[in-house]
């Protein structure tokens, strides 16, 4: 499930080369992200984002940066300065060096009558595959500031990365319709645990290939990757089949590939990705990791998961 790369020690740094954009085309791109990057929803439902871009991931068609990802006012002000080809020496850094949630354990609460009881089961599932493979934790919030709120707005699949101690409420949302399969809402999971997409790992020409002409106008920076010193791959190899990856069709304007095939599945890297980050016992051991690959395939069948019937949250639902 994990297109996952931890960005460890370092900024997250765009390896793209500076560009000239005129005052009009600099504030229409701040505009749109102030509106769509921060935990804003346009009103667009996924649904229906769904069927203009049918052939990509469902959390690629959710509307905010490089399809799921929110963003703060600062990382905002960074993006915005890539885009118009300041130099980013002297800048904040767009993500900051610590990801991981204290004591690695992620603190959390569901919204309101926002899910029925089988739909939050099936998110706890998903917590539960996380603790099976790792030594990450979860926790529901008594009265700590700073959590995970899960929601299940109609317009996405998106969340905040990592753990941010500025931050507050952080964001997991999860459309009731077309969120709700496992594999997205560990995709969900792991970027509030502090992972970003795999295509931008300096290392992605030695495996994928971009095909820029096939890319939605104004959304080329989603394909951006980062500088070699600035990503951790935490010595794993690069993974086109990682949940976290791309899919062939993210961001289209043709109906054509923008990037090379992937699968949307999880896999034994994924877990050894999310061990290394949060420094778990034995994720530097190969004998751990064999035992962790034979797991993963032994467990594989359970994770196949089926639609959910769609039912209507009523004021009995458990919270």
């Amino acid at each position: 499930m994990s297109d996952v790369i931890a960005y460890l020690g370092k900024g997250y740094s765009v390896c793209s080369p500076p560009v000239s954009k005129s005052r009009e085309e600099i504030e229409a791109f701040v505009m749109h992200w102030k509106r769509v990057g921060l935990e804003n929803d346009d009103g667009v439902l996924l649904e229906f984002r769904i069927l203009a871009n049918p052939k990509a991931y469902n959390w690629e068609n959710s509307g905010k940066f490089e399809g799921d990802i929110l963003l703060d006012d600062d990382q905002i002000d960074t993006l915005v300065s890539d885009y118009a080809g300041v130099d980013s020496s002297s800048r904040t850094a767009l993500v900051v060096a610590n990801t991981r949630w204290p004591g690695n354990v992620m603190i959390y609460e569901f919204g309101v009558n926002e899910f029925t009881n089988a739909e939050r089961d099936r998110i706890l599932n998903a917590m539960a595959w996380v603790e099976h493979f790792s030594c990450v934790r979860f926790r529901r919030r008594t009265n700590e500031r700073n959590f995970v709120r899960i929601t299940g707005r109609a317009t996405g699949c998106y969340a905040h990365v990592g753990f941010s101690s500025t931050r507050g409420v952080h964001t997991l949302n999860l459309a009731r319709q077309g969120c709700l399969w496992h594999a997205i809402i560990l995709h969900e999971l792991l970027h509030n645990l502090g992972f970003y997409h795999m295509h931008s790992a300096y290392e992605r020409y030695n495996y994928v290939r971009i095909n820029w002409a096939n890319i939605q106008q104004g959304y080329a920076f989603a394909f951006n990757r980062m500088a070699r010193n600035r990503v951790s791959l935490l010595s794993l190899p690069y993974e086109y089949g990682s949940n976290m990856h791309y899919s062939t069709h993210a961001f289209s304007a043709n109906g054509r590939p923008t990037i090379t095939a992937t699968r949307h599945s999880v896999t034994h890297w994924d877990w050894l990705r999310l061990r290394r980050h949060y420094n778990c016992p034995g994720a530097w051991n190969e004998r751990d990791i064999q035992e962790l690959k034979e797991e993963m395939e032994r467990t594989r069948p359970l994770m196949i998961d089926t639609p959910l019937p769609i039912e209507d949250i009523n004021d009995e639902t458990t919270l």
